[in-house]
């Protein structure tokens, strides 16, 4: 018996495009998913055009094109924009930059979807009128497929593995239509084999040389061959799973350091290497307390919410705090959570304002570490935007000895003081002061213009909520199975900002 399959009406396709495009605008992956022939003929020369226009379009975004949805408000080409911006010092007289929202309509009719993950844009664009949330939890799925599969995501790794990844594009997306989008079922239709890339390391070597590399979880889910096209053979290949509890900080502080609101969006992640799949326990707080009305002792580890990963059973963790569940391949999400009850914010902002003169204005940024001595803020980088009327600005650092790769310096172009750190010590404080000298009077709207400071910032091997994995350990002993389990605290700023 034979089955015939009927084709989507190609009026009804979900997804016209799909792409990938690298920092610069490149395209590094690109699939169409037009069927009529009719409709080939016409927009040939639209599919070699419409990523150039998308890319210009997320690039030069501003605040009056944000506001018109069919993308007839945007009268200024980009070219023109780009212009603007470079006489202007950076800035547009139409609006200010921004990123571009996630959706958006453009002038050829078809609604554009993208998420940004290390640097790439993965991007779709559909004629019809379909759920943007559906897309777009699309998209990071697609993005995490590929790193599952490449081991890293970025441009080179896609580049040397592009005929992995059209095959595996094949199997995720069908007539514009998502069909498997896990990496474990994607396992049986795969048969190209990864060519693994060196993973770029932004620790600087900061981290203590006793823990496990962080290329380490940089490793495809399928046997992989090296660059040469030889098959990687590992004799010492280990049974390993890597744990991340991955904490990102909102704070407002006011201009005195007091915090006005304050939230952290966490997770558990893992990656799993383990042979066979079994079925593992994770144990948390024992003290740890659902719900932010609940009764909870001292001490306790309180969060407002949290959900779980399909796979996780629950039957324990009421009473003894434990999970247990079957890992999937790949990286995937055990835990999320998010805690909004008071926590002591790892770094403290203290900025004064004095007005010297008519046109000079003295600004001091004071910055106090509250992480313990052992612990250290890395690639921290602070950001004080200053008026449209700077004319120029020195910056003086006083830096403790221990901090490294402390550098301030006035950006002419984004009119803004950038002042990093490749380590900011724990139980230290910073101080940088600024000369400012304005090209006309200082007035109460001069001021206004200046600030609010914004702080980024990571700190490996800490997290505020203290929320802690007691163990991870499999569930049924197996004779001459020695897994190796890494855990990793990993501390990152969201919106860490100071109002002036």
């Amino acid at each position: 018996q034979i089955y015939t399959q009927t084709l989507p009406n190609t009026h009804y396709t979900m997804i016209s495009n799909f792409f990938v495009l690298s920092p610069r605008g490149d395209t590094v992956l690109a699939k169409s998913y037009r069927h009529s022939n009719a409709q080939a003929q016409t927009s040939a020369a639209h599919e070699r055009s419409h990523t150039e226009a998308f890319f210009r379009k997320i690039k030069f975004w501003t605040d009056m094109s944000g506001g018109a949805d069919d993308g007839s408000a945007n009268a200024t080409s980009s070219e023109e924009l780009q212009q603007q911006q470079l006489t202007n010092g950076g800035s547009s007289d139409r609006g200010s930059a921004q990123d571009a929202p996630p959706v958006f309509v453009m002038a050829d009719g078809l609604s554009y979807l993208h998420v940004k993950r290390n640097g790439l844009i993965f991007g779709c664009s559909t004629a019809n009128n379909i759920s943007p949330s559906f897309v777009i939890e699309l998209l990071s799925r697609i993005a995490k497929v590929f790193k599952d599969y490449c081991g890293t995501l970025s441009e080179e790794s896609i580049r040397k593995n592009f005929i992995l990844l059209y095959e595996l594009l094949d199997e995720m997306i069908d007539y514009g239509y998502p069909q498997v989008t896990q990496t474990e079922n994607l396992k049986a239709f795969v048969y190209n084999e990864p060519i693994v890339v060196e993973a770029i390391s932004h620790t600087g070597g900061l981290v203590n040389p006793k823990t496990a590399s962080a290329n380490a979880v940089h490793k495809p889910v399928i046997a992989s061959v090296s660059a040469d096209g030889r098959r990687a053979i590992n004799k010492n290949q280990k049974n390993e799973i890597f744990v991340d509890i991955l904490e990102r900080l909102n704070i407002l502080f006011s201009n005195s350091g007091y915090v006005l609101n304050s939230s952290i969006d966490g997770c558990i992640q893992m990656k799993s290497y383990l042979a066979g799949s079994p079925e593992l326990r994770l144990a948390l707080n024992e003290d740890l307390v659902i719900g932010k009305g609940a009764t909870a002792n001292y001490g306790a580890v309180v969060l407002d919410d949290c959900n779980f990963n399909d796979v996780v059973n629950l039957s324990e963790f009421d009473n003894a705090r434990t999970l247990s569940f079957h890992p999937p391949d790949g990286e995937f999400v055990v835990l999320n959570y998010r805690m909004t009850s008071e926590f002591r914010p790892p770094f403290r902002i203290f900025p004064t304002i004095e007005e010297t003169s008519p046109t000079v204005i003295e600004l001091s940024c004071h910055v106090r570490a509250e992480i313990p001595e052992n612990h250290f803020g890395a690639n921290v980088s602070i950001e004080i935007p200053l008026p449209r009327s700077t004319a120029a600005a020195s910056c003086n650092v006083i830096k403790t000895a221990s901090a490294v790769n402390v550098h301030a310096e006035y950006v002419s172009s984004d009119r803004k003081i950038l002042w990093q750190f490749k380590k900011f010590p724990g139980a230290s404080e910073q101080t940088l002061r600024a000369k400012i000298t304005l090209s006309s009077p200082c007035t109460s709207q001069t001021r206004k213009e200046i600030g609010p400071i914004s702080m980024n910032f990571e700190i490996p091997m800490y997290n505020v909520s203290n929320l802690q994995v007691r163990y991870l350990r499999i569930a049924e002993a197996i004779p001459g199975y020695t897994p190796y389990r890494w855990v990793r605290y990993v501390t990152q700023s969201s919106s860490y900002v100071c109002r002036l």
